[in-house]
């Protein structure tokens, strides 16, 4: 059994590294003020905001415990961090979680 676990781990690192490591061969030559390039970054954020909905919405596992007002005040609060820390990525994403948690204790 171990044997398929390191086999797993292999294929699907390949997989994960070998696209990252054509990316970054091909994106010498990419304009970042091109409209093909804007066009990706908005869709990378569209399909973020549909994740971050599906969740809010229909959320799964431990998620199914909390309440909708809950979730929509953690996200409220990130969303508040996230510009209060300058576009920081890591403070609203450890905070949110924390503040969860704390939410889902206490109340």
């Amino acid at each position: 059994m171990t044997f398929e676990i390191v086999l797993a781990i292999i294929a699907t690192s390949l997989a994960t590294y070998s696209s990252r490591f054509f990316g970054v061969l091909t994106s010498i030559k990419i304009n970042e003020k091109s409209k093909i390039y804007r066009w990706f970054n908005c869709l990378a954020y569209s399909t973020l905001a549909a994740l971050i909905s599906r969740v809010l919405v229909f959320p799964n596992g431990a998620l199914l415990e909390t309440s909708y007002l809950s979730r929509i005040m953690i996200v409220l609060f990130a969303i508040f961090i996230f510009y209060y820390t300058k576009k920081n990525l890591v403070y609203p994403t450890v905070l949110s979680a924390i503040a969860l948690t704390i939410l889902n204790v206490y109340f």
